[in-house]
């Protein structure tokens, strides 16, 4: 069977590729950034790169031959990026909105990996610290809220809570 033709693989070009147009500013950013841009842009462009890269190694997982674990295999990583830019972001931003929403992708993230997890029947790893327990001079983390692949109504929940 040809690889390079299934659905399996064309599915990860195309993840790869969208992955790619929606960084490239950031990576632009990055390259043509002179080093007197230290501080907290190089330090974030710097752990973005990172997390993009392991999250893209991680995507890059070889066909099993169940759909279900290789979807599982591929979104795990692409999940926990998603993780460590929302911590990048809690790391080094300051607009508080998109704190807040860091905040919310971390915890529905998580959220996500356990169930894909549990779904499949993997055991579960340990648990870590909550975004809220990151350390002095973190916003506190909130309550589940939307995914961010539904963002457009969050702010206005978050709100209806308070």
């Amino acid at each position: 069977m040809n690889l390079v033709n299934t659905p399996n693989h064309l599915a990860r070009i195309a993840l790869a590729v969208c992955v790619s147009c929606a960084t490239a500013p950031a990576a632009f950013a990055a390259s043509a950034g002179t080093h007197a841009e230290a501080g907290p842009e190089a330090a974030f462009l710097e752990e973005n790169e990172m997390a993009m890269t392991k999250m893209m190694d991680g995507m890059d997982a070889k066909p099993s031959g169940d759909v279900d674990k290789d979807f599982v295999a591929m979104m795990i990583p692409h999940h926990q990026g998603a993780i460590d830019m929302a911590q990048a972001e809690l790391r080094h931003g300051k607009n508080e909105q998109l704190r807040r929403i860091a905040q919310e992708i971390i915890v529905e993230q998580q959220q996500e990996i356990v169930a894909m997890r549990i779904a499949l029947g993997q055991p579960l790893p340990p648990s870590a610290a909550a975004p809220d327990q990151m350390g002095p001079g973190h916003a506190s983390g909130s309550a589940a809220q939307p995914t961010h692949h539904s963002m457009s109504g969050s702010m206005s929940n978050q709100e209806d809570q308070q």
